[in-house]
């Protein structure tokens, strides 16, 4: 048996963030593997079903974000499962829109709802798969970003995204993250015609278009390679190199 779990916070006026896209995730599983209509249970709601011929639960807390752990131990608990049997999915400011990344274990990297399934469950074992979302750019920002709705230019990735972490899951039963990975990013390739909202035109306007933004290279701070290189030209169209 298998308990995946889709992260967000209830309600119709999330239901479009950006925090929520493990919700959206949830649903598109659901709906495109024909599993049971969802139950409030276990503090969330609950659909089960069969997908290539394994049980599986899906879970979306409707405790909000922060506390998405206690609806994660209950049912992990009920079921007699282990970490290793729960599959999280969830938003990553740190990535890329259409990016995908999928691990087993780890910390939390500031995400409070893994935050929070960490201190309810008894190891952090569990499978993660984050789905990148984009950085506005500016740390002050992020919470009104995450919070924020998709825009109209990201659904056509964000769909076939949906579609495809649906589609693939199986791979993730068989311990298959990379086939899983390859094949969620295959299908999103090519489909963002324009930057997702504004989150990479305020990248660009700090220098720092492009990059992955991680502890050692965070919002803001320049690209020391790229502008070692407009430094050279320059100097060449000066007659100085």
């Amino acid at each position: 048996m298998r308990l995946v779990v889709g992260l967000g916070n209830p309600g119709s006026k999330h239901k479009d963030n950006r925090h929520n896209i493990g919700f959206m995730a949830a649903d598109e599983i659901v709906r495109r593997h024909g599993l049971s209509p969802p139950r409030a249970k276990f503090q969330g709601d609950v659909s089960e079903g069969q997908i290539a011929g394994e049980r599986v639960i899906v879970l979306k807390p409707t405790t909000f974000m922060n506390e998405s752990g206690r609806a994660v131990g209950e049912t992990l608990r009920f079921f007699k499962l282990a970490p290793e049997d729960v599959i999280v999915i969830y938003d990553e400011i740190y990535l890329a829109a259409t990016k995908i990344r999928v691990k087993q274990g780890g910390g939390h990297a500031g995400h409070n709802g893994l935050r929070s399934i960490d201190a309810h469950l008894p190891d952090k074992n569990y499978w993660r798969v984050r789905l990148g979302i984009g950085h506005p750019g500016d740390k002050a920002r992020v919470r009104n970003y995450v919070l924020g709705d998709f825009a109209k230019a990201d659904q056509n990735w964000l769909s076939r995204e949906l579609a495809a972490v649906a589609d693939e899951l199986p791979a993730l039963f068989d311990g298959r993250a990379s086939d899983f990975m390859n094949r969620v990013a295959m299908a999103t390739q090519g489909t963002r015609e324009k930057p997702d909202d504004e989150s990479e035109a305020s990248r660009a306007k700090l220098g720092t278009a492009g990059q992955t933004f991680t502890a050692e290279n965070g919002p803001g701070e320049p690209d020391t390679a790229v502008g070692s290189a407009l430094s050279r030209a320059m100097n060449r169209l000066r007659g100085r190199d």
